[in-house]
């Protein structure tokens, strides 16, 4: 249960690498490769400030800052100097080592001794509960502490989620989905789409950014070669939320990205609890991965041959 625990709360915590790989792969159809460099910044960025004595809050804010401006950078290249957004995503993301390496100093950078975020939930979980309290879920003796952690990352998802949604539904958020679904029909009506793709893909490294503060300080560390693989986590947490919600509105779809990415990490967790290789992560990923993309397509084609012997 503590495995479960544990890995539903690091699920939502990548939740928020999930929303913006959303943002940029869902609403502008742009392929970022940028994440995987974006998701280290924040992570660097936060435990630097956290080392240096800044409130974690702020050091986290200001992570999302930082991922913003790696997007903004790989917006321009692809919209000022015609770049194809992939390569343009590469460039920024092989730039984005040198920078997290000069930010932290050093490949990895511990925090277990610093005030982070979630040593605030952890001391008012003791408040609350006392120190090593314990309770039964469903037979199974768990940590209290794992409780509240739980809960503040689903409270804070939660709370990313519906201002994302709100966002989307504003004058700005509906021209960047127009943007994304028909940029020469919005363009017509004066609406300046490059400007549109650039904030846009500022706003998924943002919140790509700010799921590796949020990591780093829930694990206690960062290193530089944490963002690898992480752009095809986030892009599976999608396309497996998109399976599970058959729904195209935006608030279903914000909300498979969340299913998504907390069903994706209990996948993994079990994985590994079965005996996996940890050496093997990034096949079974792979392996995953290519069962999402390909799972909704059979699963209509197995439904329109039902339908078709239906009405035979």
């Amino acid at each position: 249960m503590s495995l479960l625990i544990g890995s539903t709360t690091i699920g939502l915590i990548l939740a928020l690498l999930a929303l913006g790989i959303f943002i940029s792969f869902r609403i502008f159809d742009f392929p970022d490769i940028t994440a995987e460099g974006s998701f280290t910044f924040g992570a660097a960025t936060a435990a630097s400030l956290i080392v240096a004595g800044t409130n974690p809050l702020l050091a986290s804010f200001i992570a999302f800052l930082a991922g913003m401006s790696a997007g903004a950078v790989t917006g321009i290249i692809h919209t000022r100097f015609n770049i194809n957004p992939l390569l343009a995503g590469i460039l920024v993301m092989t730039a984005l080592y040198s920078v997290n390496l000069h930010v932290m100093g050093k490949s990895n950078m511990p925090l277990l001794s610093e005030t982070t975020v979630f040593t605030w939930i952890e001391n008012l979980s003791v408040s609350f509960s006392g120190a090593d309290a314990r309770t039964l879920i469903l037979g199974w003796e768990v940590s209290v502490k794992d409780l509240w952690l739980l809960a503040f990352c689903f409270l804070a998802i939660t709370g990313f989620g519906v201002i994302l949604w709100w966002f989307f539904k504003t004058n700005i958020g509906t021209a960047m989905r127009a943007t994304g679904d028909n940029d020469q029909m919005i363009r017509a009506l004066g609406v300046n789409t490059k400007l549109m793709i650039i904030v846009g893909v500022a706003l998924s490294n943002g919140f790509i950014a700010l799921a590796g503060a949020m990591l780093a300080q829930f694990q206690g560390f960062a290193d530089v070669q944490m963002g690898i693989g992480m752009m095809v986590w986030g892009l599976a947490s999608v396309i497996i939320g998109e399976a599970i919600i058959n729904d195209n509105s935006v608030g279903f779809v914000i909300t498979g990205a969340v299913l998504g990415s907390v069903l994706f990490r209990l996948l993994v967790a079990i994985a590994l609890r079965w005996g996996l290789n940890p050496n093997d992560l990034k096949i079974i990923t792979a392996l995953f991965v290519f069962i999402a993309l390909i799972l909704p397509g059979l699963l209509k084609n197995k439904k329109l041959s039902f339908k078709s012997k239906a009405n035979a």
